[in-house]
């Protein structure tokens, strides 16, 4: 084999390796269709008129497509929830535990309830109500993993010795962001800034923790998005863009 055919070999699998990613681009593009297509569908039909076949039709992919990646409707609704919640529930971190606890709950009020993250939620929970596999996936999924993320500034106040190192964080959140999700799941109570702000005074109150801020910035629905500060802006409807 001569100079140019080994060089020829050589360069030949450049063009397949591109070709890859091309593909694998287009099928990022085409999951996040489906994503987006499930929330737009749920919050216009209901949880009942979603169908797969109908996100596949709104996202302009196959059905087959959607069945690539999941078996129901109820599993993509999933992913879409989870990867909003992702992008839109990480507390932001100010250096000082009132401002960052205080916007971290407007920001979770927020997003359930003016939202079609929140309205996805919302649908879920009712799911999960009669399918108890669901209601672990959901769990593992989110519940789990947000707790994580709720109780990153109370960890690190208490890195910063600015709250006991023995304090039971856990429960400390569930007295948190418990009575948010108790308003928007079962009493339908107004949950505004007024009251996530109460919740966040009380804690530092019980804590004996000086707040060193009277008032965090205020969040508009449009603010909350693609970012853990409170000044990021995104569409107000879609809670993470995708």
């Amino acid at each position: 084999m001569g100079r140019g055919s080994t060089a020829a070999a050589a360069a030949g699998p450049e063009p397949a390796a591109r070709h890859h990613g091309n593909r694998h681009g287009r099928s990022e593009q085409a999951r996040q269709a489906v994503l987006e297509a499930a929330d737009d569908l749920l919050v216009e039909k209901g949880f009942t008129g979603v169908t797969i076949e109908g996100i596949a039709a709104r996202a302009g992919v196959a059905k087959q497509t959607v069945y690539r990646w999941w078996k129901t409707k109820t599993d993509v609704l999933l992913d879409a929830f989870l990867q909003d919640a992702a992008e839109a529930l990480t507390p932001p971190d100010h250096g000082d535990l009132g401002q960052d606890l205080r916007a971290h709950l407007r920001r979770l009020a927020l997003f359930l309830t003016r939202s079609d993250a929140g309205a996805v939620f919302k649908a879920l929970i009712g799911h999960a109500q009669h399918d108890p596999a669901f209601a672990a996936a959901l769990r593992a999924g989110y519940l789990d993993e947000q707790r994580r993320r709720d109780r990153l500034p109370l960890e690190r106040a208490v890195e910063r010795g600015r709250l006991p190192a023995g304090l039971d964080i856990a429960a400390e959140i569930d007295q948190l962001v418990g009575p948010v999700y108790h308003r928007v799941l079962v009493t339908a109570e107004p949950v505004d800034e007024a009251f996530t702000d109460r919740l966040v005074e009380a804690f530092l109150r019980r804590l004996g923790v000086a707040d060193l801020t009277d008032v965090a910035d205020p969040i508009d629905a449009a603010d909350v998005g693609d970012g853990a500060d409170t000044g990021d802006a995104a569409d107000t409807g879609k809670m993470g863009s995708r």
